[in-house]
């Protein structure tokens, strides 16, 4: 069991590295940005992507890794002690590519409105031009 889990592990940050270095994908830095605004999002219920009890496993694996306190300590038992360590790192950097991506992507189709709301962006401008989150301001277009 314990073997199949670190497959499952490996195969989930595999899968989260080559989505991170996609080109033409978000970077490092605007990912690490917006998990700000993806927990603000989804404790208010704005965004739907992410629970708020995937949000707290995720909380718990950044107290984990960060706690001197360990499930295996790494003193007694050397290698195996910062596997467990390893485990959950990996998790949650395979888990926070795949939800920030995620919350990109939704925040790039969804506009603001005037009265605080969100909703779907319009695909197309009134031009005929793709626009993005950025060119869109309160429901109206910015010119």
């Amino acid at each position: 069991m314990a073997a199949r889990s670190r497959i499952v592990v490996l195969s989930t940050l595999y899968r989260a590295v080559r989505i991170a270095m996609r080109p033409g994908g978000p970077g490092l830095m605007a990912r690490l940005a917006s998990i700000p605004r993806l927990v603000r999002a989804t404790l208010s219920g704005r965004y739907a992507g992410l629970t708020a009890g995937r949000l707290a496993l995720m909380a718990a694996a950044v107290a984990y890794i960060v706690s001197p306190l360990d499930l295996i300590p790494e003193g007694a038992l050397l290698l195996l002690g910062t596997l467990d360590d390893a485990m959950v790192l990996s998790w949650l950097a395979a888990a926070i590519v795949t939800e920030t991506e995620s919350f990109l992507d939704w925040e790039s189709h969804t506009v603001v409105t005037e009265h605080g709301s969100f909703v779907p962006a319009p695909a197309v401008a009134y031009s005929g031009e793709q626009v993005g989150h950025n060119d869109w301001l309160g429901g109206v277009p910015v010119r």
